[in-house]
């Protein structure tokens, strides 16, 4: 067989490991892995030496807000910030846009905003929201990949939180047709106005109790409708725990953490610097550290970013008014391979918590594995070159961020999307669940 490409590379990052191997692709997709040395006859050819070659990462949690509040945030800008990060498969959330994806009609119109402006493959959550219960088996008929909800207030009048009785009756219309409801899991009842503007007392506001309970209401309730639920943006150690203790009762429940709760603590956040300001919020470097614990243990599942971008005059002001919201997008494999590398954590450990297990959350077999019959989707990685954060370097539509001036490890040479270098011209699909 002639290949369309052949990349070798002396560290291919595979569910086994790493190893040496020639990465085969035809027609988009990975057909074989064979020795580093073989000969093989193909079209194009390249050799990464000890560059890494990584399965092209799957971010489950973004925010990209186009219809509506695109000067927040596009397809075109978020996916072009994707690819340059090593990010191949995005899915949309269904909040800040406007309309919010809730019913078919705002389905349809965030697939036309998307279509052809999108560099990387880009799916859709669904929302749950107060009276939509009748949408949810539509949706789910044309292609979501779950559901998201809150349990407190979302930051926007559009999206209205559940409360535990509706959840419950979510639930167990999703239990019909096995489909995923994703929670912003904060309990409202733990969480008050900040004292004043300071960041310490924005953290006091919502403390580790405010996920934990929200993440044991979840868990019972998981394990006796028997639907599959998703804890979002853990940032509690705490919260972590609980969902250890709601799958050995028997619920069907997955976790996520994001650079952010990893690489940042609460003790060097600057006075004002709301740029660091996200709900739940960053936490001490104690519980950084208890939190990678419970990542090493399989506890939580996946890193995604929770992209959550705004127009730069939603963040002046201090951190009770400011909007939380962290844009990292293009720079979360290189943070968490900084960190990650440091605790002896080597690039499958990565691969697994950015790539497959975000792809296995939402059920896309096809993506985040150097494996045959996966897309050839991949990134050549450096690990061992560094750079420096600069804001002006970024392609998001507002590079706020909070990590400007940051050293970081890693640097992503170049993204394949099906066995294509991602160019200037957009060449993602718009994704439907699969069955």
């Amino acid at each position: 067989m002639t290949y369309d490409l052949v990349v070798r590379s002396g560290r291919v990052v595979t569910p086994d490991g790493e190893r040496p191997a020639a990465v085969c692709v035809r027609d988009g997709q990975i057909v074989s892995v064979e020795p580093y040395e073989g000969r093989i006859r193909s079209d194009r050819e390249e050799d990464l030496g000890n560059l890494a070659l990584l399965p092209g990462l799957v971010d489950t949690h973004v925010h990209i807000n186009e219809p509506g509040r695109t000067e927040w945030e596009g397809f075109a800008t978020a996916t072009r910030a994707a690819a340059v990060g090593g990010v191949t498969t995005l899915i949309d959330m269904p909040l800040n846009s406007i309309p919010p994806t809730v019913d078919t009609s705002a389905l349809d119109l965030k697939r036309k905003a998307a279509d052809g402006r999108c560099f990387v493959d880009v799916g859709f959550w669904g929302g749950a929201v107060p009276g939509g219960t009748g949408q949810l088996r539509a949706l789910h008929d044309a292609g979501v990949f779950g559901f998201k909800c809150f349990t407190s207030l979302s930051g926007v009048a559009e999206f209205p939180p559940l409360s535990w009785p509706e959840i419950e009756s979510v639930l167990r219309e999703l239990r019909g047709f096995d489909a995923l409801l994703i929670v912003h899991a904060e309990d409202p009842a733990a969480l008050a106005e900040p004292a004043d503007g300071s960041y310490p007392r924005f953290v006091d506001s919502r403390p580790p109790r405010a996920e934990a309970d929200a993440v044991r209401r979840l868990g019972a309730l998981s394990a006796a409708t028997g639907t599959r639920t998703h804890v979002l943006h853990v940032s509690a150690a705490e919260a972590a725990r609980e969902v250890a203790i709601a799958r050995r009762a028997g619920a069907r429940i997955t976790a996520e953490t994001c650079p952010h709760y990893l690489t940042l603590a609460a003790e060097e956040v600057p006075e004002g610097a709301t740029e660091f300001k996200c709900c739940p919020p960053i936490r001490d470097r104690a519980n950084a550290d208890a939190l990678w614990d419970t990542l090493a243990a399989g506890v939580i599942d996946c890193v995604v970013s929770d992209h959550s971008p705004c127009v730069p005059a939603l963040k002046v002001g201090d951190f009770a008014t400011a909007w939380g919201g962290i844009s990292s997008l293009q720079l979360g494999l290189s943070l968490v391979w900084s960190a990650a590398r440091s605790r002896g954590h080597g690039l499958a450990d990565v691969a697994r918590w950015m790539s497959s297990g975000p792809a296995d959350l939402v059920g896309l077999r096809r993506k985040g594995r150097i494996v045959p019959g996966c897309d050839a989707d991949l990134v050549a990685f450096a690990p061992d070159q560094e750079y420096v954060v600069d804001p002006v370097a970024l392609h998001h539509r507002n590079p706020v961020t909070p990590y400007a001036g940051r050293r970081l490890s890693g640097v992503v040479r170049r993204t394949w999307l099906r066995g294509q270098p991602v160019a200037d011209r957009p060449a993602g699909r718009l994704l439907w669940r699969e069955p």
